[in-house]
């Protein structure tokens, strides 16, 4: 039975406001709290460890499946999922955990998601974490997403981080196939003494495979955030990598982007930026009648969009 609180974070994870239609498995404090399978889409809870197995039917076309997880006060939970994207399918997949605190004791989750893309498939993969409640304790989210595309596809990654989470490290592993396509976006925005590590990997093996990562950031008050993006070519192909960090009162950010050539027709590029908001965006809206808290406000919910 989900409590209201429960359905609140399943709306800030997973963008649900009911139970879908399509295929879901929803997991509270370590345990299946709801699931539903369709024709083309499978969901198998593994037998040698605590997780998931969701396979998707070469072909599939149009469907989602939502993979939610919330925790509470005093609870440490570690789930390692596999996804199987049937050649030629296009799917989206949205996964989220969302953690209730309202003690002193920390809560904890550890995902270890593994994707692959098998030939000609489409896949978009939402992950958002968010944290609430007024007590003391920790939340701390740990996702690791490991993902093989094969020949032809194509993994779109959107991974946010927007409310409440004292600490994580994100750990992004990608390796792409002849003419594999990556699309990476990130968002992320620490408070307080918050602290974020992201680390990126992406390994372009196959020929023509391309691979485009873009990472923004607010990191406000005494937060703490470094970010490791790895770009590495084996082969003809191309990479992008553009991280850019708004940085505001006594913040630390440290942005590292690196590429690495192995073949003469990898064409590679890095771009880093970490600055404040600029005085004359304030004025501009603030001249329009917003307050300065206001315009500060609307331009940092743009830059995170």
């Amino acid at each position: 039975m989900l409590s209201a609180i429960d359905k609140k974070i399943l709306a800030e994870v997973a963008d649900l406001h009911e139970i879908p239609h399509g295929a879901y498995n929803i997991r509270k404090n370590g345990e299946g709290a709801g699931r539903n399978t369709t024709a083309n889409i499978d969901i198998v809870t593994k037998k040698d460890k605590p997780g998931i197995n969701v396979i998707i039917k070469p072909g599939t076309k149009g469907e989602s499946v939502h993979i939610p997880v919330i925790l509470t006060e005093g609870l440490e939970d570690l789930v390692y999922n596999t996804f199987e994207i049937g050649a030629e399918s296009d799917v989206i997949i949205v996964a989220g955990c969302g953690i209730h605190n309202s003690g002193s004791k920390k809560a904890k989750h550890d995902g270890v998601h593994e994707f692959f893309v098998r030939k000609g498939a489409r896949m978009k993969y939402v992950e958002k974490h968010y944290g609430e409640g007024p007590g003391s304790g920790q939340r701390i989210l740990n996702p690791k997403t490991i993902i093989e595309v094969e020949e032809g596809g194509v993994a779109e990654l959107e991974m946010i981080q927007i409310k409440g989470v004292d600490h994580t490290i994100r750990d992004t592993e990608v390796r792409l196939h002849k003419k594999a396509r990556l699309i990476v976006t990130e968002r992320l925005l620490t408070t307080s003494q918050q602290s974020a590590e992201s680390n990126i990997t992406v390994e372009l093996t196959g020929e023509d495979s391309t691979a485009q990562v873009l990472s923004r950031s607010v990191a406000q008050d005494d937060s703490q955030q470094v970010f490791h993006l790895n770009m590495r070519g084996y082969a003809k192909g191309r990479g992008h990598i553009q991280c850019d960090s708004i940085i505001m009162d006594k913040a630390r950010v440290s942005s590292i982007p690196e590429i690495t050539a192995f073949h003469s027709d990898a064409q590679l590029i890095h771009e880093a930026a970490i600055g404040r908001i600029a005085s004359d965006q304030l004025i501009k809206l603030m001249t329009l009648g917003l307050t300065e808290k206001e315009a500060e406000d609307t331009i940092l919910q743009g830059f995170l969009k």
